[in-house]
This record gives structure tokens, sequence and C-alpha cells, in this order.
């Protein structure tokens, strides 16, 4: 079976957030910075920010949700309560930056060519459930996946994330708080692998079970000239997942009156 190509257009037109819109969907905000890497505290800031404004609105008839897409410089990040035990370096002397963060889930790498989701929702407009929540992660990935490459993500008893046969190539880690969610989900388009190595991967040891990314798979499954051109994967990607996001969710994303624009390389305070 050969891949198919995205036929959704790689620049959406969104419609601008309108506090009085009769739309049943309920509004998300769209804070796309996925153009360059986004140093990792910068965006976890944007995070806390978002849920702040979130909950704010709880329960009114302005509230709203976010969705934050980006990508990272690389980083390693730790789960609240993981353990350095999946670390194969000297936490003294890191590699590079090493963040612990308020996420469920072990160690994981984040870098360039990598399409992180950050949702910010009001989980009590939705399902409360974080479960549920995880679940449908998933489902926002494993969509893009087939939408776009025809690769069939699977889920797998007991993990998070979502595999490519043995290999993970969506890893969740997420947090909420009064019922708001942040951290998310990250998507391995094409990137570096080679960081991995330098842990075990969400705390993962298990004899066949590894890392990785779209590019790979569809070289491995199709061959080079089978392939959509490695610059057209990353929008086709960021815009598979902003459908499905949409889909899965039940959501409307919305461009904010005045996107916030970075500043260089820094985002931007709400």
């Amino acid at each position: 079976m050969g891949h198919r190509t995205c036929q959704v257009a790689a620049a959406r037109a969104l419609p601008s957030f309108s506090r009085g819109s009769d739309e049943q969907r309920r509004q998300c905000v769209l804070l796309d910075y996925t153009s360059h890497p986004v140093p990792y505290r910068q965006g976890w800031e944007l995070q806390k920010q978002c849920v702040e404004r979130v909950q704010a609105l709880s329960d009114s008839e302005e509230g709203h949700d976010y969705l934050i897409m980006l990508q990272h410089d690389p980083v390693f990040t730790l789960g609240s309560g993981s353990t350095t035990n999946h670390l194969k370096f000297d936490l003294e002397t890191p590699p590079m930056e090493v963040h612990r963060v308020e996420r469920g889930g072990e160690v994981t790498y984040h870098g360039p060519g990598q399409v992180v989701l950050y949702p910010v929702l009001d989980l009590k407009a939705h399902t409360p459930d974080l479960h549920w929540y995880m679940r449908t992660l998933e489902e926002v990935a494993i969509r893009a996946l087939w939408e776009v490459s025809g690769l069939e993500g699977s889920r797998v008893d007991g993990l998070t994330g979502v595999w490519l046969g043995p290999n993970k190539v969506a890893a969740i880690g997420v947090r909420a708080r009064r019922w708001v969610t942040y951290h998310g989900i990250a998507l391995n388009v094409h990137m570096d692998l080679s960081p991995f190595h330098l842990i075990v991967p969400c705390g993962i040891a298990e004899t066949g079970r590894g890392v990785t990314m779209v590019s790979e798979e569809l070289q491995w499954r199709y061959g080079p000239t089978c392939v959509t051109p490695l610059s057209e994967l990353w929008p086709e990607y960021c815009c598979a997942l902003q459908q499905a996001f949409e889909d899965v969710f039940g959501v409307q994303l919305v461009l904010p009156d005045d996107q916030p624009q970075p500043n260089g390389r820094a985002l931007p305070a709400l």
C-alpha cells in the first residue's frame, strides 16, 4: 500500500476568536509557534498563562480553551514523580537542558522536528476524565498518521502513547489543575533520535521496544522514492493534527484577534 498525501491545505483558514459566537462547538484558541524551535521554559510558562485564563473563565459564557502547537529546542523533561534511574548521564553535567515538570510519566526528549501539542482544556466542558482525555489525545495522532501517510498507529495495553509496530512515535504526559489540562502529546515527524539513546524513554526498558519517527517509517515501508518530501511532511502534519484535534474533541479552532508574535525566538506573554 502506498502512502496518501494529506488532503487538507497546508495553511488552514481559521476564523478569529469571537466572544459572542453562536457556534455550538466550544472555541479553542490556536497559538501556533511551529515555525521555529522554542526554548522549553518559554513554552512551559505560556501553558501556565493559558491555564490561568481558562480557569478564570470556567463556567462563564466567555469560557474557551487553548491549543499551543510548537517544536522545542533540545531538552530532556522528567515527570513530577519520575526517577533519575532512567538517565544514562550524570545529572550534574547533562548534555543539554533538563527540566522536572508537573506532568505524569518518566523522562522523555523534545527537539526540533517533533510537533508538540499542549492543549489547555477545561475538561468540565468536555468529559472530566483523564483516561478519556489521554485516549482522545492518542486518537488525534492516530488520525493524523493515517491521513497524511497511511500509517496505522496503534495503542498498547497498559502503556500510553501511539505506536508503529513495537516503536513509539508519539509520547503523552499530562497534568490537570482543577480539571484544566496542560502538557500534552509529542509526535516525532523528522528529527534527530540519537538523544533518546541517553535515556530510557518513558521508562520503558522492555526488549524490542524503541522510539521511531514518521520519516524513518516511511522510508522503511515505502522506499525513499515513495515518500513525501521532508520539507512537506512538517506542514502536512501540523495541518492534519489541527484537523484531527477539532474533530475528536469537538471544538472549533480559532485565531486570537491579536495573535501574539514572538520577539525574535522568544514567545510573548498573553
